[in-house]
């Protein structure tokens, strides 16, 4: 019944941007907080931000601090993140990831649906 389908992903060279969206359903979308994490080839699982079920406030990695903004569309039960001033490090599998209640978790632990991911690439 749960599903989180993410896309946006693409090609983007460093400095560049992109929009990545999520579209939630199979759930009443505005009681739950929501996360994206990011993992790159060979590497584990990194938590990158997550927002408040209303959307009040939210929270990000260090690594993209300043960088990323985090956002959602309750309305529309749509998650995003707006990644600008792009790295190569930031090359990874994106995924949409719903926690258990509206609190917001700043780790791996606490979802208990995630989508299949949108590939962001950056690269000269």
């Amino acid at each position: 019944q749960v599903q989180l389908v993410e896309s946006g992903g693409g090609l983007a060279q460093p400095g560049g941007s992109l929009r990545l969206s999520c579209a939630a359903s199979g759930f009443t979308f505005s009681s739950y907080a929501m996360s994206w994490a990011r993992q790159a080839p060979g590497k584990g699982l990194e938590w990158v931000s997550s927002i408040y079920g209303d959307g009040r406030d939210a929270y990000y990695a260090d690594s993209v601090k300043g960088r990323f903004t985090i956002s959602r569309d309750n309305a529309k039960n749509m998650l995003y993140l707006q990644m600008n001033n792009l790295k190569p490090e930031d090359t990874a599998l994106y995924i949409c990831r719903k926690v258990r209640g509206p609190q917001p978790t700043m780790s791996l632990t606490g979802y208990d649906y995630w989508g299949q991911g949108t590939q962001v690439t950056v690269s000269s």
